[in-house]
């Protein structure tokens, strides 16, 4: 990912924060030389110093057979909003779009039933512990039958990941008048992504006037 200096985050936490807070993401890979994409949920984790992705696929989707050949890429991103140059002091100033996204790149490893039922019964756990917790009980008191045929009909990954970009493209180039003035600007906007972007942007200004 292209990332201007102002613009480069780099702390892992913060990362990882964003990442869970927009688990929601697309996985890139490469299969017969070609990129594939899916748009999936992530399930993040960190400790010891080590993200990892945890999440699966149907197993139709061909895109799992690419995983142990090469390199897959998951992209996270927030909310985002264009940037009229009428919000700069300076008149002579072009129009932008501010948004935060976070890239993390690793070689993700197949789990499927055959391989480990108590492995991919583990990705199953971590996901329904992460988006649906009510959910588990009646999980486990599905007959073993309907959860083997759920579970064959899916592919588990895990990937440890090997790089992670963060870009929080916020107007930290611009004057911090100028940031505050369109933090302010997005804050006042009806429209939930914009003002999201707004309040990243305050508590950037924030950060540096504190």
């Amino acid at each position: 990912m292209y990332i201007p200096n102002p613009y480069r985050q780099d702390d892992v936490e913060t990362l990882v924060d964003f990442m869970r807070a927009n688990s929601f993401g697309t996985f890139v890979s490469i299969l017969d030389g070609a990129p594939v994409a899916s748009h999936i949920p992530f399930v993040v984790s960190y400790g010891d110093g080590v993200v990892k992705l945890r999440g699966h696929l149907a197993r139709p989707n061909p895109q799992w057979k690419a995983f142990e050949s090469g390199e897959s890429l998951a992209i996270f991103t927030g909310p985002h909003a264009y940037i009229s140059p009428s919000l700069y002091e300076k008149r002579e100033s072009v129009p932008t779009w501010n948004y935060i996204a976070v890239h993390a790149y690793g070689a993700p490893q197949i789990i499927t039933l055959a391989d480990s039922r108590a492995a991919l019964d583990a990705i199953m756990n971590v996901m329904i512990e992460s988006y649906d917790p009510a959910y588990k009980a009646q999980w486990h008191e599905l007959s073993g039958k309907y959860r083997d045929g759920m579970l064959n009909g899916i592919v588990g990954f895990e990937m440890m990941v090997t790089r992670l970009e963060g870009k929080y493209k916020l107007s930290q180039n611009r004057s911090l008048r100028d940031q505050q003035h369109v933090a302010q600007a997005l804050l006042r906007s009806d429209d939930p992504t914009i003002a999201g972007v707004g309040a990243a942007m305050q508590r950037q200004v924030d950060k540096v006037t504190r």
